[in-house]
C-alpha cells in the first residue's frame, strides 16, 4: 500500500521545495496579516476599554454619591435623632464606603469638601454624619487629609460648583472621579473615587481566541494550497501526457513529411542531372567515333572525366542526402581553374559550337590554391550558373566572363561569373526573411514558374552551402548584365563583400 502511494506521488513530482515555498509564503503572509490585525485589534480594545473604564468608574462613583444623597433625603438633618438612630445612620454611611472599597478595582473612596476655610477628605460614616447633622461639625481629631484627592478637588472646585457635572481624570490607567454631592440643592463637596479598572483578562481572552483563529486559518490555507497543488499537478500530469501523445503524433507526421520532401527533392535532383548525363553520354559517343591515333590522349582524358561525372550522377542516385565526406574532404585536392576550363571547353564550347553569339573570357588566377571539394561537386555548382547566363542573357551576342581571384591576406578566394546581357529582374534579387535571394529559392525562374523550372540556381546555392561556400547574385552597375559570385574561404569563413 505504501509503495503504491509512493509511486502515485512520484508521478506528480511532489518535491519538498514546493512545500517549503508554500510554507514560506504562508508564514510571511500570515505574519503580515497577523501583525496588521493585532495592531488594529489592540487599538480597538484600547479605545474601547478606555471608554468603558471611564464609564464604569463614573457609574460607580455616581452610584455611591446617589446612595449617600438618598440616605440624607430619607433622614433629614432637621429632625432630632436618638443615639440608636444616629448609630444606624453612621453604620449606613460606613456600609456605603466599605462596599465600594471591597470592589477589586476601587482604590480610594472619600468625600472631599471645604468647611470653614479648611479642606477635608472624609472616608468614614461618623465624620460624614457629623458633617450633615451637626453645626458646626464635630470631626474627630484624626481626620485624614488625603493630599491627592484634596489637590485635585481644589483645582476643580470652581468648575464643580458652576457646572455640577462629573469630572474624570485619567493617568497611568488610574481614573480619579469627582461627583458633585448636592443633597437638597446644597453643595457640600464632591465624592472622590480612585479606580483602576482591570480588563486584562478580556484582552487575553480575545488575543487567545484570535491566535486560535489565525492558527486554524493558516492550517486551512495550507491544506487548501496543498489541495490546489495536488489538483494542478494532476491536471499538469494529464496535460503532459496528452501533449506527449500530440508531440509523438506530430513527430511522426514531421518525419513522414520530411521523408516525402527528401524524396521529392531527390527526384528533382535526379531529373535535373539526368539530361546532363544524357548530354555527357552523347559527348562520349561522339569522341569514340572521332577516336584516332593523333587524338587518343586528348579523348582519353575527356572520356575519363565524362565517365567520372556519370559515376558521380549514379552515386548521387543512391542517397537522399549524400554524406558530407563525399562532398568535402581533406583528401580532395581539386584545381578549381582546371575544372572551370574543362567545363567551358569540354561542355559549353561543344554545345554552343553552332551558337556563335556566345563568347567566353577566362580570367583565372594561377595562384588560386587547390580546394578540398570533389571536382564533380564543383561542376554541379558552376555549370548551372554558366547555363543560366547563356539562357537568360537576352542578347544576340553575349560575353561570359569567368574570373577567379585569391586574397592571401584575407584567406579567401572568389569565383565570379558575369555576362553583359540584360541582367536579373529586381524582384528576383529581393531577400526573404532568412536573407536568401528569391533567385535561389526552389521553383523560381525568369521563365514561367512551374514544377520543372527554377531548379538550377537553387541546386547551385544548396550545394555551395554544403561545401562551406557562399553564393550571391547581383546586377552589374557599369556594363550591365548579371553577376554570380562564389565566396571560397580558406581556414575559416570570412565576411563576404559584394563585388569585392
Amino acid at each position: 500500500m505504501r509503495k503504491k502511494i509512493r509511486q502515485e506521488l512520484k508521478k506528480y513530482h511532489f518535491e519538498w521545495k514546493h512545500l517549503l515555498v508554500l510554507f514560506i509564503v504562508l508564514i510571511i503572509f500570515q505574519l503580515i496579516v497577523s501583525y496588521v490585525n493585532k495592531v488594529s485589534l489592540h487599538r480597538l480594545l484600547e479605545e474601547t476599554q478606555n471608554w468603558y473604564k471611564k464609564d464604569s468608574a463614573e457609574k460607580i462613583a455616581n452610584l455611591t454619591t446617589t446612595s449617600i444623597e438618598l440616605l440624607i433625603e430619607t433622614n433629614p438633618p432637621s429632625e432630632h435623632y436618638s443615639h440608636e438612630q444616629e448609630q444606624k445612620l453612621i453604620q449606613a454611611f460606613n456600609i456605603i464606603f466599605s462596599q465600594q472599597i471591597l470592589q477589586q478595582n476601587v482604590l480610594k473612596v472619600c468625600l472631599v469638601g471645604r468647611y470653614g476655610g479648611h479642606y477635608y477628605a472624609i472616608d468614614n460614616g461618623q465624620d460624614l454624619f457629623h458633617l450633615f447633622y451637626y453645626r458646626p461639625p464635630r470631626f474627630h481629631a484624626g481626620l485624614q487629609q488625603d493630599s491627592a484627592a484634596i489637590r485635585l478637588y481644589r483645582s476643580l472646585e470652581q468648575k464643580l460648583r458652576e457646572e455640577e457635572q462629573i469630572i474624570s481624570v485619567e493617568k497611568n490607567q488610574i481614573f480619579q472621579v469627582l461627583v458633585p454631592l448636592v443633597p437638597r440643592g446644597e453643595f457640600f463637596g464632591a465624592m472622590y473615587m480612585r479606580i483602576k479598572p482591570d480588563f486584562g483578562f478580556i484582552t487575553e481572552q480575545i488575543t487567545s481566541n484570535y491566535d486560535e483563529t489565525a492558527l486554524i486559518f493558516s492550517v486551512l490555507i495550507l491544506f487548501g494550497l496543498l489541495a490546489m497543488f495536488y489538483i494542478s499537478s494532476y491536471t499538469v500530469h494529464e496535460r503532459d501526457a496528452t501533449q506527449r501523445l500530440l508531440f509523438e503524433e506530430r513527430e511522426k507526421y514531421l518525419k513522414e513529411h520530411i521523408a516525402r520532401q527528401k524524396e521529392t527533392l531527390f527526384t528533382k535532383r535526379i531529373y535535373h542531372t539526368h539530361h546532363k548525363a544524357e548530354k555527357i553520354m552523347g559527348f562520349i559517343k561522339e569522341d569514340l567515333r572521332d577516336l584516332n591515333a593523333e587524338n587518343i590522349n586528348q579523348i582519353k582524358y575527356r572520356v575519363t572525366k565524362y565517365a567520372n561525372f556519370i559515376s558521380r550522377v549514379i552515386y548521387d542516385m543512391k542517397w537522399y542526402d549524400p554524406p558530407l565526406q563525399t562532398i568535402r574532404n581533406p583528401m580532395f585536392r581539386t584545381d578549381l581553374n582546371a575544372v572551370i576550363r574543362f567545363i567551358v571547353d569540354a561542355i559549353f564550347k561543344r554545345t554552343s559550337r553552332d551558337l556563335q553569339h556566345v563568347r567566353f573570357d577566362l580570367q583565372l588566377d594561377e595562384q588560386f590554391p587547390t580546394v578540398s571539394i570533389n571536382e564533380f561537386v564543383i561542376w554541379e555548382i558552376i555549370e548551372p550558373l554558366i547555363q543560366n547566363a547563356i539562357d537568360h542573357c537576352g542578347k544576340e551576342q553575349v560575353t561570359i566572363r569567368i574570373e577567379t581571384a585569391y586574397f592571401p591576406e584575407k584567406k579567401h578566394g572568389l569565383v565570379r561569373i558575369e555576362d553583359d546581357g540584360r541582367g536579373i529582374l529586381p524582384e528576383l534579387l529581393e531577400k526573404d526573411t532568412q536573407g536568401i535571394r528569391r533567385l535561389f529559392l526552389e521553383n523560381i525562374s525568369t521563365k514561367e514558374e512551374g514544377r520543372n523550372t527554377g531548379y538550377g540556381c537553387y541546386l547551385s546555392y544548396q550545394i555551395a552551402l554544403k561545401c562551406g561556400w557562399k553564393l550571391d547574385a547581383y546586377n552589374r552597375t557599369s556594363a550591365g548584365g548579371a553577376c554570380f559570385e562564389l565566396f571560397v574561404p580558406f581556414g575559416g569563413r570570412q565576411n563576404f563583400q559584394q563585388g569585392e
